[in-house]
């Protein structure tokens, strides 16, 4: 099969030539991929990378000091800080997932502060500016325990012992972007580069490296159900928009 590469101007270009079949394969991040599913329909998920700790995405949180806020109902006598609304970890997923689990919390609830970035929101919870956060957390296959870093491991590093933060509530997955090629691409080209990038890692560990910089364990098969998250987060950026 020939073969050409192609380096796109941004995401919206990738979106726009995979919608027009002017390409078949395209490498998205997890939020690209839902804004290019919802375009034409016509694309699908052959693959995604996993972190070498076995993580697929990371899921958001809402983390409280000392047990301030004990559940999801209480948010509203509570204040709550949250990353920038372009944050997709720090505010978006959460607003999504929150939202997927019917709590539906406007954007400029009058209980949210939105600090001027994820650092910034972590400082106010250390210094007890706020009683609790929207973070996220490193995700791993149903059943695996998680491994550590995200917003936890960050509040450890400024201070906070594990044991005075709770988890309030976590939200459902968002997976790492995909691999995604035309749905009508022929069957078996799929199956051959599904089988490829999942072998990448341990067959030829030089190119995977050149590949995928930012997650070092491989790939995984995924399909279009690991992008529902994904999907909700466009379609409140959408929303969001129209409004404004």
């Amino acid at each position: 099969m020939k073969v050409e590469f192609v380096v796109a101007r941004d995401y919206t270009s990738l979106i726009e030539a995979q919608a027009n079949a002017r390409i078949e394969y395209a490498i998205y991040s997890a939020t690209a991929y839902a804004a290019a599913s919802e375009r034409c329909g016509c694309v699908e998920p052959l693959a995604a990378p996993l972190d070498s700790g076995g993580a697929i995405g990371i899921r958001s949180v809402l983390l409280t000091r000392d047990g301030r806020v004990p559940d999801l109902m209480a948010m509203a006598v509570h204040r709550v800080v949250m990353a920038p609304f372009d944050s997709v970890g720090g505010a978006l997923l959460p607003l999504a997932g929150l939202a997927a689990d019917g709590v539906n919390v406007a954007e400029d609830a009058p209980f949210l502060t939105h600090a001027n970035s994820a650092a910034a929101a972590e400082a106010m919870l250390v210094e007890g500016e706020a009683d609790a956060i929207f973070g996220w957390i490193p995700a791993v296959a149903e059943g695996r325990p998680n491994p550590p870093g995200g917003t936890v491991a960050r509040l450890e590093a400024a201070g906070l012992s594990k044991s005075s933060l709770q988890v309030v509530w976590t939200s459902g997955l968002l997976r790492y972007g995909p691999h995604a090629v035309r749905s009508d691409l022929d069957p078996e080209a799929k199956r051959r580069l599904t089988v490829f990038l999942t072998n990448l890692r341990s067959a030829a560990p030089d190119i995977y490296d050149l590949l995928e910089p930012r997650h070092s364990g491989g790939f995984a098969v995924a399909g279009p159900r690991d992008y529902v998250l994904a999907a909700a987060i466009v379609h409140l950026v959408s929303a969001r928009g129209r409004t404004q």
